[in-house]
C-alpha cells in the first residue's frame, strides 16, 4: 500500500533537524490517509519475539481442559479463548466471535488510588505450562513502553506541538498486551460466513505497535481511495497504527486505522500465525480534547480517556 511508508527511526534518534523535519512530515501525511506506518530502527532484538511465539505455542497448543482456569473476559488478564472477542462488535459490524485465541496482559504497577488500581492497575496471570514466557514477555514489554512514548513524541512534532504533548500524559499509563493465536482450521473449524481472525475494527487508545507474521491469512488495512487491501509487510518492522483516542486528540486530522485480519486461508488451511500486539494508552483519567483547527478538522466534545476505554471493551466482548 502505497500510503503506508515505512520509518527509519535510526536518523530520528541521531537528532538532525533537517532529517528530523522530514520524517516528521512523512508521519503527518501517512497518518491522514491509511492511520498507519512501518517502523524500523527500532532495536528490539528479533530473537526475543520469536522466543516469545515459542513459549507461547507451548500453552496454545495444550488441551481445551488445560487452558480453561485461565480464561477471562476481554479485558482480564489470562486467556480469551475461542469465541471470546469480536472486534467488529466495536464498530456496530455484526460478526460472527473471532478465529483466534489469546494470552492478555496489562498495566499492573499500582497508582496508589484503590478504585483506579482495581479496575485498570490488577496483577498479570502466567501460566505455569509456559514457564519461559514471563521473563521474555516482561523484557519486551519494557521495551514496548519506551518506543511507545518515542513514538508519541514523534508524533507531536510530527502534529506541529511540543515533544511532550502527549508524552506528559504518560507517567502512569495504562496498556494492554495480547499474544494473539491463529490457529488453522483444525483447530478452528471452517469460517461462517463473515467470520475473521479478527473482524473489522479500529483500535481504542493512542498508538498499537504490532510485530505480524505474513500469511495469506493476515492484516488487511482498509483506506478510502482503495478499499481492503494486504497490509505491507517487512519482517524487520513492527506495525504501528493509530486508536480511537489518537484520532479524537488530532481532531481526526490522523485516521485511526481500520483493519482486519482474514481467516485461515481455503488453499492453506492449516496456517498458523501468530501476533504480538501492544495497545498503548495514557493515564487514567485523561482528558482527551480535540486540537483545534486549522490542526484539527473535527471539534469533538472532550472525553474521559478510560471510560471511552472501558465502554470499546465492554462492546467487544461476546457473551
Amino acid at each position: 500500500m502505497s500510503g503506508i511508508p515505512t520509518i527509519d527511526l535510526a536518523p530520528w534518534r541521531a537528532g538532525d533537524p533537517a532529517e528530523r523535519a522530514r520524517i516528521a512530515a512523512t508521519v503527518d501525511e501517512a497518518l491522514q490517509t491509511a492511520g498507519f506506518l512501518l517502523v524500523t530502527g527500532h532495536g528490539v532484538d528479533p530473537s526475543l519475539r520469536t522466543e516469545i511465539r515459542d513459549a507461547a505455542r507451548e500453552f496454545f497448543r495444550l488441551p481445551p481442559a488445560v487452558k480453561e482456569p485461565y480464561a477471562v473476559k476481554v479485558g482480564g488478564r489470562g486467556w480469551l479463548g475461542p469465541g471470546a472477542e469480536a472486534n467488529g462488535y466495536a464498530e456496530g459490524t455484526e460478526t460472527p466471535p473471532d478465529l483466534k485465541e489469546s494470552w492478555s496482559l496489562a498495566a499492573e504497577e499500582p497508582t496508589g488510588d484503590a478504585a483506579v488500581d482495581a479496575e485498570w492497575f490488577l496483577p498479570n496471570v502466567w501460566p505455569a505450562e509456559a514457564p519461559r514466557l514471563r521473563e521474555l514477555v516482561e523484557t519486551y514489554l519494557a521495551q514496548m513502553r519506551a518506543l511507545s512514548d518515542e513514538l508519541l513524541e514523534l508524533l507531536a512534532v510530527a502534529l506541529g506541538a511540543e515533544p511532550d504533548f502527549f508524552t506528559r500524559h504518560t507517567s502512569h499509563p495504562t496498556w494492554g498486551f495480547n499474544v494473539n493465536w491463529y490457529p488453522g482450521t483444525e483447530v478452528v473449524g471452517a469460517p461462517a460466513p463473515g467470520q475473521f481472525r479478527i473482524g473489522p475494527h479500529t483500535d481504542f487508545g493512542t498508538v498499537t505497535v504490532l510485530d505480524r507474521q505474513q500469511g495469506k491469512g493476515g492484516l488487511q488495512v482498509h483506506t478510502d481511495a482503495g478499499g481492503w487491501e494486504d497490509a505491507p509487510y517487512d519482517a524487520d518492522a513492527f506495525t504501528i497504527n493509530i486508536g480511537d483516542l489518537m484520532a479524537r486528540w488530532t481532531g481526526d486530522r490522523w485516521r485511526s486505522g481500520r483493519h482486519r485480519v482474514l481467516p485461515p486461508p481455503a488453499d492453506t488451511p492449516a496456517e498458523e500465525l501468530m501476533s504480538l500486539v501492544y495497545f498503548y494508552e495514557c493515564d487514567p483519567a485523561t482528558r482527551v480534547e480535540s486540537v483545534p483547527a486549522p490542526t484539527g478538522r473535527v471539534a469533538y466534545e472532550p472525553v474521559d480517556s478510560h471510560a471511552y476505554l472501558r465502554d470499546k471493551l465492554n462492546a467487544i466482548a461476546v457473551g
